[in-house]
């Protein structure tokens, strides 16, 4: 099996605060990738992310990981400042706090470039409101879920003034809007496989 994935390197560091697998957490980037896994992957996470940005030349990177076919799945909408990318693969729906269902590989993972300056409130902000987006799709699409039980987010932009990114904002409204057009379009060509 070809195992796809996808690089997007920025023109200068950017924050980045996310729960990615790799270099997750409050971190500075010079980028992100999404990096495709087998279905029953095991492994040692942190050292093939590792060796992944080694191989291909990458330094100070955040890393996904997804067992859905990134080339594939993958889908970009940009509204305003803000570039969603996402990849999704929705074979374990969950609702936050429901046990959830036994586990199967599928992940939602979001990661939004926002070419202006924020503060790390902003940021928690807009994971909140990139969240919010999400699971707005996921029941619009028919699915009883508020994501999978192993998404990944992660918010890049400069560092700066802004402090808000809620819905009441433009650039949460711009957030929205991008992660709402980039999800249903990948669900879509996950669904068509």
């Amino acid at each position: 099996m070809k195992f796809s994935h996808f690089i997007k390197s920025f023109k200068e560091p950017m924050i980045a605060l996310s729960n990615a697998p790799y270099r997750g957490g409050l971190t500075k980037a010079n980028g992100f990738f999404f990096m495709m896994v087998h279905k029953n992957y095991s492994g040692n996470y942190r050292e093939d992310c590792r060796r992944f940005e080694e191989e291909h030349n990458l330094k100070n990177f955040v890393g996904f990981m997804t067992a859905a076919d990134v080339e594939k799945v993958l889908a970009v909408a940009k509204k305003g400042s803000v570039t969603a990318y996402v990849t999704a693969g929705i074979t374990n729906p969950a609702i936050a706090g429901d046990e959830p269902p036994p586990w199967s590989p599928g992940t939602i993972n979001i990661a939004l470039v926002i070419e202006e300056g924020l503060t790390v409130g902003a940021l928690v902000n807009a994971v909140m409101t990139a969240t919010e987006a999400k699971t707005y799709t996921l029941l619009t699409m028919g699915y009883k879920a508020t994501g999978t039980t192993s998404d990944g987010i992660g918010v890049f932009a400069f560092e700066g003034d802004i402090e808000w990114a809620g819905t009441a904002t433009r650039l949460g409204i711009n957030i929205g809007k991008a992660v709402r057009k980039a999800l249903e379009e990948s669900i879509k060509k996950w669904s068509e496989l």
